[in-house]
């Protein structure tokens, strides 16, 4: 391509609104930056941070007991049996992440004159300046520390916890000390009724200049420039500010040029991991040149879906560390975030990750990873709980600080649902397939879901098929029955998958796992020609939901494509032309593109863009809402976009690559470069209308399958040997 893509977004006025608010991360920490010469103000996100809410003393629900009496009455007919399989509890949420402050930096008023904001992607650093002023921000995966520097002469520096919805009863204290390395701003908030709390701290050197207290601030006269360090602790009890303090002065104390130095030791880590993969297709320069908001008016441009692809890997890499990403990813402003900012494992964590693989970032894979050894305890528990088994049972919602199964009411029975940890567990499989070796800690958590089916899977129909009942099709129910039933496609899938990916892992109980997977009843197709979503008979589709759980074996999972099982694959495609957009919620767009891509229709993954692309789901920080209209700030849509475009151009199983599978006519050219591949090669593919060329770069010798338009072939890989391939028109 004659012009490289744009590879960060700008705006030529300050943000108004904190969901404009331009973004940087390091899994750990994140910031908002606002970016306004007289008011400039970083709110200061940390993963750890959410609110006591109850939920933090939850207890499971002791149901195992209770368990053979409602399988008899789902089985014998009762369609609505599961309904009673409950402890009677209200719906509990668990703890809502929420913001801890903002950094304010005034000064006396002046003007914006020639006014610019930007965020590199490829330095996760955020910019503003105009005539008399600059900041930038950026922070530091090699430290852990959001860096701040300011040129401007005179400047009071405060830190605020005023933000939207902060309850009123939260115990806040501030302190301010003067230091010969700076002043030290801190501020500690205490929950309504809780010992919790967490601690903000702030270390403010100017360079030349004046430093004056001004409780709760500090006033900056007559500097050259002025460099900020911040950090944010949750904790009980009291933290040493002094001691932070330190650390944060010896982090300036080691640098000859602090803000110059920590971002090199930043960019490293940051960049490094950025750049492995782009995308390029070859738009419009005058559109690369547009900022963000301008761009978004455009939503049939090219431009468009390269910064939102290059937007998407950023965000989401910014946002995985400690953990992956929220439904806010790592940011918020305000206490009230939506379905409490929890890690969503029914749908949206994993539509948000579906990239991390093929997109080359291990770093959201071992974000991925933690979450769940971290939460491994409880999910051992939600299995003896609630279904009397040894094995585990993860959650549907979960606040990083505990992995119970508390959220469920009569309309979502969430303590019903057995699949979420074959699904979390899929990206582990898949990025020990592109390296070519197990985890032995995926290992472990495989075996131990397979002991849960082991334990759980006792019950069989007329024709001697087991049967998983109680079921549960997340957020779905039968036209004719309650949400729990029996045989939910997705719940069929898992569990064959789980056993079955088990067996690879563990070669000594592969048989048998295998032959409790291979009595498990094969799918149905219902009146409609499509692949119902519950496999019981009689149990009526309700089609127009958010939600495609009943097509799970499509993707993620590859139990279902048009090369292997060619008449499943068109009654899935059968149920996704039948599926309603309901609320018209990102998730379920971007879900249906991803289906309808392993299914080869590029019909269909045009219009699911579509509906995003021109739904104005984005905002000017290029961060995406949940609803149309900018409605919900939420993380889905900027995240599993990247994810869909890669899809369209290329799929991989360990022994299969399947090119330019479902791409539409508004992609007629373009380059991805640097994709992983399931088979262990990394992979670049160019494109246009007449031919198609990819390099694959194996990291081991194996023999695949190579799909195109043009038919099927074997392709033979040596291991450390380049292999070009051209194909001809599509």
């Amino acid at each position: 391509m004659s012009h490289a893509p744009v590879h960060g977004t700008w705006e030529p006025a300050p943000a108004a609104r904190w969901e404009d608010a331009f973004l940087s991360g390091n899994g750990h920490h994140g910031a908002l930056v606002f970016g306004n010469p007289n008011d400039d103000r970083v709110i200061v996100t940390q993963h750890t941070l959410v609110r006591p809410n109850g939920s933090e003393h939850a207890r499971l629900p002791r149901l195992a007991a209770e368990l053979p009496a409602v399988q008899d009455r789902l089985l014998a007919g009762d369609r609505t049996a599961a309904e009673d399989f409950t402890d009677g509890r209200p719906l509990q949420w668990v703890q809502p992440f929420h913001p801890a402050f903002r950094i304010r930096l005034r000064r006396p008023g002046a003007g914006v004159r020639g006014y610019r904001r930007a965020v590199d992607f490829t330095t996760g650093e955020v910019t503003a300046a105009c005539a008399d002023w600059s900041s930038r921000v950026f922070v530091s995966r090699a430290d852990d520390v959001i860096v701040q520097e300011v040129v401007a002469a005179d400047l009071v520096v405060s830190l605020d916890h005023r933000l939207p919805g902060a309850p009123a009863g939260l115990g806040v204290g501030h302190g301010a000390l003067l230091t010969p390395e700076g002043a030290l701003l801190s501020l500690r908030a205490r929950y309504p009724d809780s010992d919790r709390a967490y601690t903000g701290v702030t270390l403010v050197a100017a360079l030349g200049g004046t430093a004056e207290l001004v409780p709760p601030g500090v006033r900056i006269t007559g500097a050259r420039s002025v460099l900020l360090l911040t950090r944010v602790r949750r904790h009980t009890g009291d933290l040493d500010v002094v001691a932070e303090g330190r650390e944060l002065r010896d982090l300036v104390g080691s640098c000859e040029r602090p803000y110059a130095d920590l971002r090199e030791s930043h960019l490293a880590r940051h960049r490094t991991a950025y750049q492995r993969v782009t995308l390029d297709l070859g738009a419009d320069p005058d559109e690369r040149a547009l900022p963000g908001s301008e761009l978004l008016k455009r939503p049939h441009s090219t431009a468009l879906l390269e910064r939102l692809f290059a937007a998407g890997r950023y965000h989401l890499l910014s946002s995985s560390g400690l953990f992956p990403p929220r439904l806010t990813g790592l940011w918020t402003g305000d206490w009230n975030t939506a379905w409490s900012g929890a890690f969503t494992t029914n749908a949206n964590l994993n539509l948000q990750t579906a990239s991390a693989v093929a997109a080359a970032l291990p770093e959201v894979t071992d974000a991925h990873a933690h979450l769940i050894h971290h939460r491994l305890a409880d999910w051992r528990e939600n299995a003896r709980a609630v279904f009397g088994t040894r094995g585990v049972v993860a959650p549907t919602h979960t606040d990083g600080e505990r992995g119970y199964t508390y959220h469920f009411d009569r309309e979502y029975p969430h303590q019903l649902w057995t699949a979420g940890a074959d699904w979390l567990l899929k990206p582990l499989v898949d990025h020990d397939e592109t390296r070519g070796e197990q985890d032995p800690r995926t290992a472990a958590v495989l075996a131990e879901t397979a002991l849960f089916y082991e334990d759980f899977l006792t019950r069989t129909d007329a024709d001697g098929h087991l049967v998983v009942v109680p079921s549960y099709s997340p957020e779905n129910r039968p036209a004719n029955a309650g949400w729990g039933t029996l045989n939910a496609a997705m719940d069929l899938s898992a569990a064959r998958h789980a056993l079955l990916t088990a067996a690879r892992y563990h070669l000594e109980q592969a048989d048998r796992w295998r032959a409790l997977a291979d009595r498990l009843p094969p799918h149905r197709i219902n009146a409609d020609g499509a692949l119902a979503e519950w496999a019981w008979p009689g149990l009526d589709d309700t089609y127009d939901h958010r939600h495609l759980s009943h097509l799970y074996g499509v993707w993620p999972l590859e139990e279902i494509n048009p090369y292997d099982t060619p008449d499943l694959a068109a009654a899935a495609h059968r149920a996704l032309t039948l599926r309603g957009a309901e609320n018209h919620s990102a998730h379920g767009h971007l879900h249906h593109a991803l289906i309808a891509a392993r299914l080869r229709d590029t019909g269909r993954v045009a219009h699911a863009l579509r509906q995003v692309l021109a739904g104005d789901f984005f905002h000017a920080s290029l961060m995406s809402a949940h609803y149309p209209n900018r409605d919900v700030y939420n993380a889905d849509a900027a995240h599993t976009l990247p994810a869909v475009l890669i899809e369209m151009l290329v799929q991989s199983t360990p022994d299969r690559l399947v090119l330019l599978p479902a791409v539409p006519d508004t992609c007629p050219q373009g380059e991805l470069r640097g994709v992983r591949t399931r088979f262990g090669a990394e992979l670049d593919l160019t494109w246009d209308p007449h031919r198609a060329t990819v390099v694959l770069r194996p990291g081991r010798t194996h023999r695949i399958e190579l799909r195109t338009s043009s038919g099927t072939e074997p392709l033979d890989l040596v291991a450390g040997e380049d292999r070009v391939l051209t194909l001809g028109a599509r």
